[in-house]
């Protein structure tokens, strides 16, 4: 037959030809939102810590957790040795003495967990399963919350742990592990917020870094410069108030006032009952409004 007269609906017909390239439906379970949720939060908090990641990953997180557990096994041995009746240290200030290697633990990994989907933007592909702003924001919270408890309550279980081996009283070592733990727990939410919402303000894991490092160390040095100034010249009312401008110095005026801890401020100055419940609420509004200046920035980083 002529190519003229040939029908072209038939023509076309005989060309379309479907493929089967062997893809198969997915007949499982839908697991959902929550169970996204918890992946990702699972996937971060290993992440964290370098599992599952590359062997050069987990150097620096575990050389600073062992970095963490070591002064505690220190005081432990000499606690148990020595048949002290006190341990050297109390559980709330233990954190607050090693604020250098939270603060670098911090820089290191909040960059890390949210950095990379930023300047890949992979970001708006997480938005693409069944999962929403808040459960990405949730789970990155979660995971350096719990990343950064982690670090900080091990050590404080190492010195429970010795304190008991070492036949001190079990009540009091209890109430002090205990404040301990609240301590830490409001020092991981308020980092967390603070490394986090940082780190989300740029794609550049470099610049991340040398933000939180900044965010922590500037306000702490100029707090305890002023700090010194004004108990030099007898105004140790103001140095309690003056706890209220950095991180650090805030969880060290909570543990003081309400955890039965003392403050590692200039001259043995310890901070008002006013001035550590201002810190706790300055504390709690300093984690809400990094959980929601968070949220509202990945609004526009999921389009």
């Amino acid at each position: 037959m002529p190519p003229e007269t040939r029908n072209p609906a038939t023509a076309g017909a005989a060309q379309d030809v479907i493929h089967d390239i062997g893809y198969r439906h997915f007949d499982g379970p839908r697991l959902g939102r929550a169970y996204a949720r918890r992946s990702l939060f699972s996937q971060s908090l290993r992440g964290a810590y370098g599992l599952g990641r590359s062997a050069k990953s987990k150097v620096l997180p575990m050389l600073l957790f062992a970095v963490m557990c070591l002064p505690a096994g220190i005081m432990v041995a000499v606690a148990v040795f020595t048949k002290m009746n006190d341990l050297p240290v109390a559980y709330t200030r233990y954190a607050i003495f090693l604020q250098a290697v939270i603060g670098l633990y911090l820089a290191a990994q909040a960059p890390q967990s949210v950095s990379r989907d930023l300047r890949f933007k992979t970001v708006p592909l997480y938005f693409s399963r069944p999962i929403e702003r808040v459960d990405y924001v949730v789970a990155k919270f979660a995971a350096m919350a719990g990343a950064l408890f982690i670090l900080t309550a091990a050590p404080l279980l190492i010195l429970y742990i010795g304190a008991l081996l070492a036949k001190m009283d079990f009540v009091d070592q209890t109430r002090g592990m205990a404040q301990g733990l609240v301590s830490v727990a409001l020092l991981s939410l308020l980092f967390a917020g603070v490394g986090l919402l940082i780190s989300a303000l740029t794609p550049r894991r470099g610049f991340g870094v040398a933000a939180v490092i900044a965010a922590l160390t500037i306000p702490y040095a100029a707090v305890s410069a002023v700090q010194g100034i004004a108990a030099v010249q007898g105004q140790e009312g103001v140095v309690g108030w003056l706890a209220l401008f950095s991180p650090v110095t805030l969880i060290d005026s909570v543990q003081a006032t309400f955890l039965g801890g003392t403050a590692s401020f200039p001259d043995e100055v310890q901070p008002s009952t006013a001035a550590g419940l201002v810190a706790l609420l300055v504390t709690l509004v300093a984690v809400a409004g990094s959980y929601a200046l968070l949220m509202r920035r990945y609004r526009k980083a999921g389009l």
